[in-house]
């Protein structure tokens, strides 16, 4: 018997020590052998031929299972025998061998392949599943970073102004509108006007609340802010222009106007109102009120009459000591 055990191990065959299971043909043994000899696996009806190295390779189940730690089942005819499905284990071994292997596109699959690493205990794999799966499982819709509410209402818009607690930035938009005719450059600045709509609420989509209002109105294009539910300012983009036995509505686009007012308004996100004094200093129309500037034609204007004045005044006053001087 020793013989036949070196006879077979000379052979490159793993040691088998069988133990016959009562009433079936299938045994339980004991593998052990070097890490260059192969061995034969039946896995859920799908065969695999590998080397015991490739099985012990990391610290898995399956290095319990082949380097004589455990007993394992056999058939008669010598596979091992694991009640495992194999639609996935060649992806196991592969990883064994290469400490790598392509991860399933299919969410469904990739779960699998995390299942059988987990029975096996091949915690690299697991890992791998497990961070692609990660991305899986986010969710198909993600949450936009702005949202501009669509007005459709004169309702709904007197809701959202009064309920929010941001401070609004409306555009009304009415490109419908043709009562009257444009002028060349119209359609140009009414995109640009949208343009810049788009660009200050990702900016500052998280302060103020933009929304756009489409619901009809008699202007065409106009820029509105409120502040604590109430109109702050407005800047309308709209002129009418005449023209021979005609008149042109001209869309405009006050860019500093709008930038100006969408910083002040800025200033209500705090619910106790902002600072009037620095709400002067920052708007132009304040600057204006608070200081008189006049221009050059004027103060030269101004020069000249107070010049006038005072000439006038030494003019009388020596025709007065003249005529004086004759009586005397």
């Amino acid at each position: 018997m020793i013989s036949a055990i070196k006879l077979l191990a000379s052979a490159g065959t793993p040691i088998v020590k069988s133990v016959v299971m009562s009433g079936i043909s299938d045994h339980k043994t004991v593998i052990s052998g070097g890490n260059n000899e192969y061995c034969k696996l039946n896995v859920g009806g799908s065969l695999h031929y590998t080397t015991i190295g490739t099985l012990t390779k990391n610290d898995s189940m399956l290095r319990a299972m082949f380097s004589g730690r455990m007993e394992v089942l056999t058939d008669s005819e010598g596979w091992v025998l694991i009640d495992r499905c194999g639609k996935h284990f060649s992806s196991i071994l592969n990883f064994l061998r290469d400490g790598s292997v392509p991860l399933p596109e299919s969410q469904r699959e990739l779960m699998e392949l995390s299942s059988e690493a987990k029975y096996y205990l091949i915690q690299e794999l697991i890992d791998s599943c497990e961070q692609q799966l990660s991305f899986w499982r986010e969710p198909t819709s993600s949450e936009p970073i702005c949202r501009v509410p669509l007005i459709t209402s004169a309702k709904e818009e007197a809701h959202l102004i009064n309920t929010t607690t941001k401070p609004i930035v409306k555009l009304l938009i009415n490109r419908h509108n043709n009562k009257y005719s444009y002028t060349s450059t119209s359609d140009d600045n009414l995109l640009k006007n949208l343009e810049l709509f788009d660009k200050l609420s990702l900016r500052f989509s998280g302060r103020v609340l933009f929304i756009k209002d489409v619901i009809g109105s008699n202007e065409i294009c106009c820029w509105s802010f409120y502040g604590h539910g109430k109109k702050v300012a407005e800047v309308c983009c709209t002129s009418i222009v005449y023209a021979t036995d005609k008149k042109h509505t001209k869309v405009e686009f006050p860019e500093a106007r709008i930038y100006e007012e969408t910083l002040n308004i800025l200033l209500y996100e705090n619910r106790t109102g902002p600072d009037m004094e620095l709400m002067q200093a920052t708007s132009t129309r304040g600057a204006v009120s608070m200081t008189s500037h006049n221009s050059d034609d004027e103060e030269e204007n101004n020069r000249k009459s107070t010049s006038n004045g005072k000439e006038g005044k030494d003019s009388s006053h020596h025709i007065g000591r003249i005529r004086s001087t004759k009586q005397n």
